[in-house]
């Protein structure tokens, strides 16, 4: 599709223009639809350049081109409308529409009542090392993987981890709030130096938050090889668990370094996460809640 004010700059320390944020988006298409197709979306509209009035924009009321689609998602007192983008020329097509950032809900339309997936995210204090993270992400797989999941990790365009476990879509909102809850509380209580599920930002400049409001009904997370409207173009990326080590550094993830990494990339490291059948199984829950009354 064609692109207007192809020469407008988005991301100004570097030059990225809306034109090559376009390509960026068709050189990792086969990549990023699956992470988006078929789920409600929230997104980040930067009229002018990053840092000059961009707009948070959970429900759809303005123009979008034809290849998105509109769907409607009961709310508390009203229908809400969120597009979803299902092809290649609808991830684009959200550039023509000033859009930086791409956020997905937990669920698809065909079952947006039953997530199939549970997030964590780990959103490091300023005091916190990279090294730190990737601890953390780690820990919590080994969580995960106790409870009989299994899990794949992503950076976020910034200094944190998403750590993901898919699950078929059996499972009601609420419980896999509450499951996320649990397994991020437990982590706090075994190792409260370092690990916090407090919101606040004072008092947690040497801590990881474990974000797990991101698995409430409406809440989202960042798409894989969504850009971010932070300096620098990064972007969020899928790592295999053997990438993630303290010599990774996930700000030079970018929209100009990812498309050539992909590039050597021999193997999808998220292929298997795809695949995945796994069930959040009444054993899980049970044992995840038991865990903060410091039994097994």
């Amino acid at each position: 599709m064609s692109i207007s004010h192809p020469e407008r700059v988005v991301f100004p320390d570097d030059g990225v223009t809306k034109l090559e944020s376009a390509r960026y988006y068709e050189s990792v298409g086969d990549r990023i639809v699956p992470h988006v197709a078929g789920r409600p979306l929230t997104l980040v509209r930067c009229p002018g350049a990053i840092g000059e009035g961009c707009v948070f924009m959970k429900h759809s009321k303005v123009w979008a081109p034809p290849a998105l689609r509109r769907i409607r998602i009961p709310e508390k007192t009203k229908l809400g409308e969120y597009l979803v983008a299902d092809s290649v020329a609808a991830v684009v097509s959200l550039v023509q529409m000033d859009v930086v950032e791409i956020h997905t809900w937990n669920s698809r339309a065909e079952h947006v009542e039953k997530p199939d997936r549970i997030v964590l995210d780990l959103d490091p204090g300023p005091e916190v090392s990279w090294r730190q993270v990737v601890d953390a992400a780690r820990l919590v797989r080994g969580a995960l993987r106790a409870l009989g999941l299994q899990s794949w990790v992503k950076t976020t365009g910034g200094r944190g981890l998403h750590v993901v476990a898919p699950l078929l879509p059996e499972r009601d909102w609420s419980e896999c709030l509450a499951f996320a809850r649990d397994v991020a509380l437990a982590v706090e209580r075994q190792h409260p130096r370092l690990y916090t599920t407090r919101y606040a930002k004072t008092g947690r400049e040497a801590k990881i938050l474990i974000d797990y409001l991101r698995n409430n009904r409406t809440n989202t997370s960042i798409a894989a090889f969504s850009t971010r409207a932070r300096p620098g173009a990064p972007v969020s990326f899928p790592l295999d668990w053997e990438e993630l080590t303290p010599r990774l550094d996930p700000l030079r993830l970018t929209v100009r370094s990812v498309p050539r990494r992909l590039a050597r990339q021999r193997v999808d490291p998220w292929a298997g996460y795809f695949r995945a059948r796994q069930r959040l199984r009444a054993a899980a829950l049970r044992a995840a809640a038991a865990s903060l009354r410091g039994r097994r």
